[in-house]
This record gives structure tokens, C-alpha cells and sequence, in this order.
């Protein structure tokens, strides 16, 4: 499936496939179908047939892609809608199967492999995570209709009908729950559920009452009111049925086993290698990183651990009236560093704009990219929301909120997040003659893989430096920012495949990222129902490889802007097929790491 680049972030996108046109294949060079019964022409069908298909069955994600044909609609989650679609799934793959990207024109034999992959890991999402049996986040999130308040890419009254819609069907996707979860589910996947129900439940009937609270009286209003209390009662007795019901009977058995994570990357990501070879890449990483960030607090203040050094840094900070002005000063400065250092194109002048987090989504965000899809043709706006100081926090409450928004640590994040990260990924997206399949099908390595590459890239370009000691300040925010990453990937992996428990995992994060107990814990109980959050280091020692290798490749004419530019200019795949497009030699595609 199209993968955010967070949990509900914003999406990233293509550049141009100048590249891939250039090539003839035997029906043309320009990707067209060529004969009625050719290959292509039959991919094509295949392909059109595929996407259609899979929107239809997840309406809210197109949706959010700006195709609103399929707005006021939300996935049938029924047990036989449930089979049917895994059923489809498998036709498909059979389907592409059959095709052989030799006899397609190169832009239809990368959109097939690129297919064939997305397909895949939607199979491995319903059988080897599965996520419709044994997570029942999957149904407590499923209510979000926030992009109807969040973006008018329609007058108010139709975006309104079209939640009503939405929430109307809330009875039917609870009674899908009792149904189709089983028996005994694993516990962190409860306990998270039922946070994510009450987060669901507090909003419907607050924040978007609230939203709406000036959309004028009458029938519209009053069918939206009903539906919303029906939906806030749904969602409450689900939380409460998880609570009472299914918590005492939870169990433990969450882990992938290393079979099946060696499938998760073999399908998501065209990884060859083993759980094995990843985690001693990721422990020696993590030995190398902690040096680093060590080396930084001796160069601020050698007579304290490194670990107080960076708390220590962090009361350089912004105050709650300067943060957000702040914010939007510190992303002029770090464009203009992408500009000045030629880092990578800038496609346009349009900025994002810095805004305060909407009220419903601060609970989980402090800092996120928010961007139209990309067939999005009328809420185009970009916003990159950070999350205020609220009036009712304490003083204490509020100085240990701004701590996270310190000077430097804040400006890593906005690399991440908009310059060069994944602002710059939709402005590349958007000046692009990408295919819809490409729009629509992306690499979570990839788009984590791009952010989290930026963040050190940039540091290594100078960004930050002046003298010794602030310098060392910019670069200790990196790798913490690097530290807490390269845990994920070694939580993950020890958790799914030896054995590790929450608790194992919570220590871990707490000695080797230095974070306190509860965003440790917060930290390792993700790594139970996503352990595909190592992709955010494995797609940046990727992205470093893969440097590495073209630089070599184009001797004297490499530099970095051309380097990241053709880094964007191939969708956002699989970074094994980035590999193919880029370089030359047979011999070095799979050697990834």
C-alpha cells in the first residue's frame, strides 16, 4: 500500500522518468500501449484494472490522494469483503506474475515490479501481520474523516455529507470487529487499540463538533449530529469491550518469528538479507553512532556524560509565543542553506506554511508535514504544522514541551520534515510526469529512508557549523536523532526474531537513545505491531550506499545536487530498483547495505 511517511503524515512523490522514457521497448518508447493485444497494451489493462480495484476497496486512502470521486465512502470490512479482497490480491500477483518485463517497455517494466511489490506486502499485511485478525487498531482508527475539516478541497456542505456518510457506517465496522478479531489478541496491540478508540472517540464528539461548530443549522447539521453521537457511542463501546473483554484474555504472541520478517523484507523492500545480517549491521551502527554523539558532548563540556550534555542543550529553546515565528525563521534559513550549498533543486517558491497543529491532531504530533495528495487539484496548500504550548499546562509542563523544540533539535526535524526532506520529495512530486501507479505506490524505506538521509547529508554539508562547541551542539541533535532510529531497527528485530520483550525493548532504548522510561516504552511498543520502523535507517544506509556507489560510477562529474536529484527522479520504489535505474554495473545492484 502507499506508505505515509509517518503513521499519518504526509506523502511523498516522484520527479521526472525522463530517464526511463529515454529506452525503446518493443512497443514504443514513450511507455504507450502499442498493439490492442500486445504486452503492453494487456499490462496496461491489467494495471488499470489492479489500481481502480484497489481504490475502490479503500476509499479513504484515495481520498487523501485527491481523488474524490470516491469521497463519503469507507472500506467494507465485513468477513467476506475482508476474503474477498485477499482473494483479488492473489489473482493479481498471479496475473502480473505472467508478465515479463523484457517484453514491456521500460516505464510498464518498472511500474510492474513496482506493482508486484506493493502487491506482496498487501498480502503479507493480511496474512503474516494480519492486521484485519489480530489488530484491532485497524478498526479503531478506521474513523478518521479529519481531512474533511483539515482540507476544503470542496464547499463545507458536501464535505460535511460526505463524513456523514463515513459515520454512518460506524455499527457496521464495529460489529466487522467482533467479528472478524480473534479470540485472543496479542496485548500491546489491545492496550494501543484502545488508546487509539478513546483518541477517537474524544475527537468525534469534541474536535470535530468543535470544527464545525459555525456550519450553519439545518438538515445537513442535524443528519451529521446524529451520525456523530452514533459514531462517539460505537467507538466508546468498542473501547470498552476491548478493555473489559479482550485485555484479560490478551497473549504475547506478537512477534513476526524470523521467517516471516525475513518475508516483510523480501516483499516491502526487495531486502535479500537476513534478520541476522540486518541486526549485526544495526548493532555496529549503533556502537559507531554512540561514539559520535559521545565525541559531541566532550566537545560542549567534557566533565559531564554525553547524555547531560544533550539535556543540558536542550533549555535552548524558543519561548511558547516565539516558537512558532521561530519555526517559520529557521525554515527560511534552512531553504536557503539547500539553495546557497546546492544540495538539491528547489522545484518551486511556494513554502510550506508554519502553522499551529489543528487542536485534534496534538495529542500525537508535535511536529509533522502536512501535503495534498497527488492528484489533489484544489486543497494544493502545504502546511507544516507544530504543535503549540497549551494556556492550561503548567509552567513545568510547558518548559519541558519547549525542551523538544530546542534550537537544534528542532531544525533536524524540519530538515526531516521540509527542507530537504519530504516538503522537497512533494515539490519534485509535483513538477513530475510520474505514472499513476507510481503516485500512488511507494517504499516506506524510501520515504523515511529520503528524510532521515537529509538530516545527516545536511549536517555533513556544514549546516549548523560556526564555532567548535555550537557546532558540536547541531551535530549531537543529529545523532540523537540517529541514536533513537538505529534503536528501532535493533528492537525490532530482536523482538520479532529472539525473543525480546516490551520491557527488554524499553531498557533498551532508555541506555542506547538515552530516553526517558515512557517514551522508551512508547518506542518499543510501536516496534510490536510496526516492525517495519527500522526502514527508516535501513533506507538511509541505502540512500548512503547508494551515494557511494554512483559517486564512484560518475568520477569527476559527480556532485551531490546531481546525485539527489536523480535520487528523486524515479519514484519512490523499493531502493533495489533505485539501484537499477542509477547504476550501471549488473554486479553491485544487490549489494544494497
Amino acid at each position: 500500500m502507499l506508505v505515509p511517511f509517518s503513521l499519518n503524515g504526509s506523502w511523498a512523490r516522484l520527479l521526472l522518468l525522463a530517464p526511463l522514457m529515454a529506452a525503446a521497448g518493443p512497443s514504443g518508447a514513450d511507455g504507450s500501449a502499442g498493439p490492442a493485444g500486445g504486452p503492453d497494451a494487456r499490462y496496461a489493462r491489467t494495471e488499470r484494472e489492479f489500481i481502480d480495484s484497489y481504490l475502490d476497496w479503500r476509499p479513504q486512502l484515495a481520498t487523501s490522494l485527491g481523488l474524490h470521486r470516491y469521497d463519503g465512502r469507507i472500506t467494507d470490512f465485513s468477513a467476506g469483503s475482508v476474503a474477498a479482497e485477499l482473494a483479488r490480491l492473489k489473482q493479481f500477483d498471479t496475473r502480473l506474475a505472467a508478465f515479463e518485463p523484457a517484453q514491456l517497455t521500460r516505464v510498464h517494466a518498472y511500474d510492474l515490479r513496482i506493482l508486484r511489490s506493493a502487491v506482496l506486502n498487501e498480502i503479507f499485511q493480511f496474512e503474516g501481520l494480519r492486521v484485519y485478525t489480530d489488530n484491532p487498531m485497524t478498526y479503531a482508527g478506521a474513523l478518521d474523516v479529519s481531512i474533511y475539516v483539515k482540507r476544503d478541497f470542496a464547499p463545507l456542505s458536501a464535505r460535511v455529507a460526505s463524513l456523514t456518510r463515513i459515520l454512518e457506517h460506524a455499527p457496521d465496522l464495529i460489529a466487522a470487529a467482533h467479528t472478524n478479531l480473534a479470540a485472543s489478541l496479542p496485548r500491546p496491540f489491545v492496550e494501543t487499540a484502545i488508546l487509539v478508540a478513546r483518541g477517537s472517540e474524544s475527537f468525534l464528539e469534541a474536535d470535530l463538533v468543535e470544527a464545525l461548530k459555525d456550519f450553519p443549522e439545518g438538515p445537513e447539521k442535524a443528519a451529521f449530529r446524529q451520525a456523530d453521537q452514533r459514531a462517539v457511542a460505537q467507538m466508546r463501546s468498542f473501547a470498552d469491550w476491548l478493555e473489559k473483554e479482550r485485555l484479560p484474555d490478551s497473549n504475547d504472541r506478537w512477534a513476526l518469528g524470523a521467517e516471516k520478517y525475513a518475508q516483510m523484507l523480501k516483499y516491502s523492500e526487495m531486502i535479500p538479507l537476513s534478520p541476522a545480517q540486518i541486526l549485526a549491521i544495526g548493532d555496529k551502527q549503533l556502537a559507531a553512532e554512540q561514539a559520535r554523539f559521545v565525541e559531541a558532548g566532550r566537545i560542549i563540556d567534557s566533565s559531564k556524560p554525553a547524555a547531560e550534555v544533550f539535556k543540558s542543550i536542550q533549555k535552548d529553546h524558543p519561548t511558547a509565543a516565539g516558537l512558532i515565528p521561530d519555526t517559520r525563521a529557521s525554515l527560511e534559513k534552512i531553504r536557503q542553506f539547500v539553495i546557497d550549498h546546492s544540495i538539491i533543486e528547489v522545484p518551486s517558491a511556494v513554502r510550506a506554511s508554519v502553522e499551529e497543529t489543528p487542536a485534534f491532531a496534538r495529542a500525537t504530533s508535535s511536529a509533522s508535514m502536512d501535503t495534498p495528495g497527488p492528484f489533489e487539484t484544489g486543497a494544493t496548500a502545504a502546511y507544516y504544522y507544530v504543535t503549540p504550548v497549551e494556556p492550561t499546562w503548567s509552567p513545568e509542563r510547558a518548559e519541558e514541551w519547549l525542551t523538544s523544540f530546542n534550537d537544534y533539535t528542532a531544525e533536524v526535524v524540519s530538515i526531516h520534515e521540509a527542507y530537504p526532506g519530504h516538503y522537497i520529495q512533494f515539490l519534485h512530486l509535483n513538477q513530475s510526469s510520474a505514472t499513476e501507479a507510481e503516485k500512488i505506490f511507494g517504499s516506506y524505506a524510501f520515504i523515511e529512508g529520503w528524510a532521515h538521509y537529509c538530516e545527516q547529508m545536511m549536517i555533513e554539508e556544514g549546516y549548523g557549523a560556526s564555532d567548535p562547541v555550537r557546532t558540536a551542539k547541531y551535530r549531537m541533535a543529529q545523532s540523537s536523532e540517529a541514536l533513537l532510529r538505529l534503536c528501532r531497527l535493533c528492537v525490532s528485530i530482536r523482538m520479532h526474531c529472539y525473543g525480546m520483550t516490551v520491557e527488554e525493548g524499553t531498557r533498551f532504548f532508555h541506555e542506547h537513545c538515552y530516553y526517558e522510561t515512557a517514551p522508551a516504552h512508547d518506542e518499543a511498543m510501536r516496534g510490536t505491531f510496526d516492525p517495519g520502523y527500522l526502514f527508516y535507517t535501513l533506507g538511509k544506509l541505502q540512500f548512503l550506499k547508494l551515494r557511494e556507489d554512483w559517486k564512484r560510477q560518475e568520477g569527476p562529474a559527480y556532485s551531490l545536487r546531481r546525485f539527489n536529484n536523480a535520487a528523486l527522479a524515479h519514484g519512490m520504489p523499493p531502493l533495489r530498483l533505485l539501484r537499477e535505474q542509477l547504476l550501471k554495473n549488473q554486479k553491485i545492484y544487490d549489494d544494497i547495505l
